[in-house]
């Protein structure tokens, strides 16, 4: 940001107040240990906007507040990107440079090329294939319901929204290989939180011999494999389907009518297939948990499921008419948000919240503490669906609550997520009642997304 004149020393913008730690890693072993610990006691200390020590005399920020949020993911959205954020330099060894990880013009190309496959009639047409596949599953469940055995929910609902993803954006069955990506991504997922917090851990990947490098290449290839195998078996097909796969492979650029590269085809898929199954499975799986330690609010959304379906599977027409549903999916991504920080490198000064970043400023935002900010939210740790009534969203700030991120940069599929999660969320709830196995401790694990923490195992009751 600019002004007229150049401030004084008096006026001129002070940083935000915050810990320096130990030295020489400053505040990163607790961040590392504990992420979401860290941040929320940090903002119970000093507030909605922070500056730490995070290693030597590098500093990086936090910022919680509304208003921040406003100002640095849509107000002065060009001057925070994501290179070369270092916690995202971790994630492109495994998903490439697409959608989620790219910036400047190159990323806004993408978006476009993109956007019409998760246009809201795209996603309506999609609805058939979303609720036959939970039907198919819930079938399978019949078995483990009579014997009374547990379910681990977070893992089948994974398979599930897998296989929705494969079906409806890349027209591919990936039911094979749900075990083999779940398996792999989940030891990246892992190795990435690991590493993040570790100084020039970016550059340790790209050492061979370290076990760090070898863990997350060997199963980044299996990934790639099954990418490539996506992709090979569509050029061996022929076919030319409207799907996400189908505009990425028939995109032409404007100026040199070049399509993408393979590189590029196989960073866009790789980004699509992993961000969008997990962010919807790991959702789900904890409005379950949710709705296991809170009976009456599963009362409430099995009589809403039930009057508007009358035993029948959903339809997008349905959706409009499921208030309730949508409701307890909002609070849950609000208490568990899957995308439980957002980070962004500060390219040059600025000023948030009355507070100077410098340039290379590296800056984390994160919904998990802003959902539980008490000036925008009543006893913030209470699972209350009642809080997405339209009277009550319509008195909060819009950047209150982004399970979505925001600005330019919000989730291109938030609208496929939303949908994908009513309709599997109603299906699911009509004929099974899950309740957590007694005894169980569901502990939280901020991975690259906000994962439980081992096997969130449930016992089913057909209703």
């Amino acid at each position: 940001m600019t002004t007229a004149t150049a401030p004084t020393r008096q006026n001129r913008p002070s940083h935000p107040p915050g810990p320096m730690g130990t030295w020489p890693w400053g505040v990163l072993k607790r961040f590392q240990e504990e992420p979401l610990g860290a941040m929320m006691d940090m903002f119970h200390q000093y507030g909605d906007a922070i500056r730490f020590r995070a290693a030597f005399n590098f500093y990086g920020y936090l910022f919680f507040h509304p208003d921040h949020y406003k100002q640095i993911l849509q107000d002065n959205n060009r001057n925070y990107t994501k290179m070369p954020h270092p916690s995202l330099a971790l994630l492109r060894p495994v998903i490439g440079n697409g959608l989620l990880t790219s910036d400047g013009e190159f990323w806004r190309r993408q978006r476009r090329l993109a956007a019409p496959a998760f246009h809201r009639k795209r996603i309506a047409s999609f609805a058939g294939t979303m609720t036959a596949a939970a039907d198919t599953m819930l079938e399978n469940w019949q078995a483990l319901a009579k014997d009374g055995r547990p379910l681990d929910v977070n893992e089948a609902m994974m398979h599930l929204t897998l296989e929705i993803v494969g079906k409806t954006l890349f027209s591919i069955d990936l039911t094979r290989e749900a075990d083999t990506v779940g398996e792999a991504f989940s030891v990246v997922n892992e190795e990435v939180a690991r590493l993040t917090g570790i100084p020039f851990a970016d550059i340790g990947l790209k050492l061979p011999f370290l076990p760090s490098t070898r863990t997350i290449n060997k199963n980044t290839a299996v990934l790639t494999k099954v990418v490539n195998g996506i992709i090979q078996e569509r050029r061996q097909s022929g076919l030319e389907t409207e799907d996400l796969l189908g505009m990425l492979m028939a995109a032409r650029d404007e100026e040199t009518g070049e399509g993408m590269s393979d590189q590029q085809l196989h960073d866009e898929v790789m980004t699509i297939m992993l961000a969008g199954h997990e962010t919807t499975a790991v959702s789900l799986a904890w409005t379950f948990y949710l709705l296991s330690e809170h009976p009456t609010v599963r009362e409430e959304l099995e009589a809403e499921v039930d009057q508007v379906l009358n035993g029948r599977l959903p339809t997008i027409e349905d959706v409009p008419n499921l208030p309730y549903t949508t409701m307890v999916l909002e609070e849950s991504m609000r208490l568990y948000p899957p995308a439980y920080a957002i980070a962004r490198w500060g390219n040059e000064p600025d000023e948030v919240g009355g507070y100077a970043t410098p340039a290379n400023a590296v800056i984390t935002m994160s919904p998990y503490v802003t959902h539980r900010h008490p000036d925008f939210w009543d006893d913030p740790e209470r699972f209350d669906p009642q809080r997405f009534t339209p009277e009550r969203k319509a008195e909060r700030p819009r950047y209150a609550y982004l399970p979505f991120g925001g600005g330019p940069r919000q989730c291109i599929g938030n609208n496929f997520a939303m949908t994908e999660a009513i309709l599997l969320l109603a299906s699911i709830v009509q004929r099974y009642r899950l309740t957590l196995v007694p005894g169980t401790t569901v502990e939280l694990e901020p991975l690259i997304t906000l994962r439980p923490k081992g096997h969130l195992l449930m016992t089913l009751a057909k209703r």
